[in-house]
């Protein structure tokens, strides 16, 4: 069953969220949004934890949210108060398939897991 209307867009102002370079940067505010829990598996086939993720981050290069559109974004609901989000980041030269997995955790939304695939721009299409 796919998430509400104001759930989704919940869903996707929170992985918008994750894009911004500033956010990004902020080890507290990805605190918040990580589970404790928290596992990637990054698009560079590397696999990640809560801490890992956060020191990545702190010495990512930045870059320009206008370069990253999110497209085809979907979610479904698995679980009362678990939700899966997929998507499409659409970058030059590369576009990238992603996922995530929330739990409602004391009344907030948390990740506790992500996916990033790298793909050629034409290579994937979702079935309607």
């Amino acid at each position: 069953m796919k998430a509400d209307y104001l759930e989704e867009s919940l869903f996707r102002e929170l992985e918008e969220h994750l894009l911004q370079p500033d956010f990004r940067k902020s080890a507290k505010d990805i605190m918040d949004l990580l589970a404790d829990e928290f596992i990637e598996f990054g698009s560079s086939g590397r696999v990640f934890n809560k801490q890992q993720i956060i020191e990545s981050l702190q010495n990512e290069p930045i870059q320009p949210l206008a370069q990253r559109l999110i497209t085809e974004f979907k979610t479904l609901v698995l679980a009362t108060g678990v939700v899966l989000v997929t998507y499409r980041i659409v970058e030059q030269p590369v576009h990238s398939l992603r996922s995530s997995i929330w739990k409602l955790n004391n009344d907030r939304w948390k990740i506790i897991f992500h996916q990033g695939t790298l793909v050629r721009e034409s290579s994937v299409q979702y079935d309607k």
